[in-house]
């Protein structure tokens, strides 16, 4: 229902683009399904790939951009929008009315918490996890997601550590 899939748009088997949001509010001890009455709108030249959830909005409009090339497995919530020309690999997962600017890369199995603003041009790499918003041209990666180059500064003395105890005993 009202959901818009512009032109040469290549949607792969089992996706299902315009499910009901995981919208869950809590009233007297009673968990209620939030409505889901929006509309997804799928831009020119989108490719997106074979088991993906695209959710409707809430109200408004959950959006992929132009040109933007989803992997399989993918999950974007509720409201999101995806600006153009990003790439986003398998089994990332977009939090609620995150927005995503252009030219953004999401590496796999990544997270973007409900919520975020990632800007232009941000690379996020393989596995991480993003909780706060990022701003434009950023390069993270990790658990929580940080400047990927300070996070492999971090990993090299993480693996001194044994030998950095050691010295120190």
């Amino acid at each position: 229902n009202n959901i818009l899939i512009q032109s040469n748009v290549v949607i792969n088997s089992a996706t299902v683009i315009g499910a009901y949001g995981f919208g869950i509010i809590e009233d007297e001890n009673e968990l209620i399904q939030v409505p889901h009455i929006g509309t997804v709108e799928v831009q020119d030249n989108v490719v997106i790939g074979s088991g993906c959830t695209i959710d409707r909005a809430t109200m408004s409009k959950t959006i992929i951009g132009e040109g933007t090339k989803i992997d399989g497995q993918v999950h974007v919530a509720h409201n999101v929008q995806i600006g153009k020309n990003c790439i986003i690999a398998g089994q990332v997962a977009i939090g609620g009315s995150s927005k995503l600017g252009n030219n953004v890369i999401l590496g796999g199995q990544s997270g973007v918490i409900d919520n975020l603003v990632i800007g232009n041009n941000c690379i996020i790499a393989a596995k991480s996890a993003v909780m706060k918003s990022l701003d434009e041209g950023s390069r993270v990666s990790g658990i929580p997601a940080i400047n990927h180059s300070k996070k492999l500064r971090l990993d090299v003395l993480y693996s001194r550590l044994p030998e950095l105890f050691k010295k120190n005993k």
